[in-house]
């Protein structure tokens, strides 16, 4: 077993094992059980993460914090000569 990016493993996706050097093919139509597993747990993570993407991009400016740069600062009155 070895880990890679969720967002690479897709139908075609091809990658050398670390251990045995025997080169791997994922397809969404392959019969390895662990294969299938791989394909889908790869499709739930991609899922979840345009999700989260989505719900970042859409959240209002009103509810992100406010610069702290002029956070406090208020215009200073005019001196008088």
């Amino acid at each position: 077993m070895f880990r890679d990016h969720a967002r690479r493993l897709q139908d075609g996706y091809s990658r050398q094992c670390p251990g045995c050097e025997v080169v791997l093919f994922f397809a969404e139509d392959s019969q390895h059980p662990f294969v299938k597993r791989a394909m889908r747990d790869a499709r739930k993570v991609r899922k979840l993460l345009r999700e989260a993407e989505a719900a970042s991009i859409s959240e209002p400016q009103s509810q992100k914090t406010p610069s702290r740069r002029f956070a406090g600062r208020t215009r200073s009155a005019q001196r008088s000569d």
